[in-house]
């Protein structure tokens, strides 16, 4: 066509106003026609509108069968590639520049559903410069998911670009997770009270003391059941050798419970494995137990009783319950950052594991959140 090639040289010339007003018109007389669908891509491409310019070059890619206009539709799209390559790593190294923006921190990716997966995954492998099968695999629909390490300032460019075309993300320096206050709560010295509470609580430096605080500073409440692990013996008569082996199983479960005061910085952490419940205000169960079984079956009873004189002070508030998946990915997949982490949660162990600095982990990054 004669006005394309018009077009071809006004955008030569840089008269990208004449290229975009012969284009509006030639779109008007033939919307179907793919030289005029790809020169509006490569006009949007040349007014720096990079995100109108690759759907131009997708939707040519997807439905031309000209393999000029396919090539070049391609071409286009490397372009545009390249130039966001550029400019991401020029963001990076201006970010770095700054001494703030080199302390380590994490990018975490929230649960996306299921009808957004598939356009996530390809805006993700575009801005990632990774393929399209591994993105998939690090999108999930439930819960959050550690996407990244690194400098901060790094990673708020990530973070921001995926925030740009739909995709949740939040980031959190490391150093702010270790700022946040926990106490360790041994018993409640008033509950009754309808706006105040009273706790006998441990700090960091494990001293003991006394804090009061009101029901309406509360505006996170975090519950995790952290696995309790027995070494045992698994006996398989089909193995040629060792048909015994020692072997890691869950034997039960401890409930933990976070409250987030954000005006205080800190975190009032409950947990049904140290929790005085002889002490203080004590919940009304009966408490004539001899077996080991018997004394954990009453203690859970008693911590239900307790979380259910709580409950009625944080009607209002953002229950966050959604541990386990995390745990079950931070626990296997960063064991060289949570084994740095202070984590504050005092479950007697026979086996280590990386579940509890994985929770503490958790409510930080829910508590720096929101």
């Amino acid at each position: 066509m004669k006005e394309i090639k018009e077009v071809a040289t006004f955008l030569e010339q840089k008269n990208y106003q004449q290229a975009g007003k012969l284009l509006k018109q030639l779109q008007k007389e033939n919307p179907q026609n793919l030289w005029v669908q790809l020169y509006i891509g490569r006009w949007y491409e040349e007014i720096n509108k990079l995100e109108s310019a690759e759907k131009f070059y997708r939707k040519l890619l997807k439905d031309a069968t000209n393999p000029q206009v396919v090539a070049q539709a391609r071409q286009g799209l490397q372009r545009i590639e390249t130039i966001e390559k550029k400019r991401q790593q020029q963001a990076i190294a201006t970010a770095k520049s700054d001494p703030k923006n080199t302390e380590p921190g994490l990018l975490i990716i929230e649960a996306i559903s299921k009808e957004n997966k598939q356009e996530a995954a390809k805006n993700l492998a575009r801005i990632m410069k990774i393929d399209l099968y591994t993105t998939r695999m690090q999108l999930q629909s439930r819960g959050w998911r550690i996407y990244r390490l690194g400098a901060i300032g790094e990673l708020k460019i990530y973070g921001e670009e995926m925030l740009k075309v739909g995709i949740p993300v939040f980031w959190a320096k490391i150093s702010d997770i270790e700022k946040i206050n926990i106490f360790r709560v041994q018993y409640f010295q008033s509950i009754s009270s309808s706006s105040e509470a009273s706790i006998v609580c441990l700090n960091e430096q494990d001293k003991m003391g006394s804090l009061n605080f009101r029901w309406s500073e509360v505006v996170n409440k975090v519950e995790g059941l952290l696995p309790i692990f027995m070494n045992a013996m698994d006996y398989d008569p089909r193995r040629r050798s060792e048909k015994i082996r020692h072997k890691q199983m869950t034997q039960d479960y401890a409930n933990i419970l976070d409250l987030h005061l954000p005006n205080r910085r800190s975190i009032i952490r409950l947990c049904d494995q140290n929790y005085q419940y002889q002490k203080g205000i004590t919940p009304n169960i009966q408490t004539q137990e001899q077996s080991l079984l018997t004394r954990q079956t009453t203690n859970r009873s008693k911590w239900n009783e307790l979380v259910n004189m709580i409950n009625p002070k944080l009607a209002k508030v953002t229950t966050w319950s959604d541990f386990t998946s995390f745990g079950e990915a931070t626990s296997r997949d960063y064991t060289q950052l949570l084994s740095r982490l202070k984590y504050y949660i005092d479950i007697s162990r026979k086996i280590e594991t990386m579940w509890d600095p994985a929770f503490h982990l958790y409510s930080a990054l829910v508590f720096l959140k929101n």
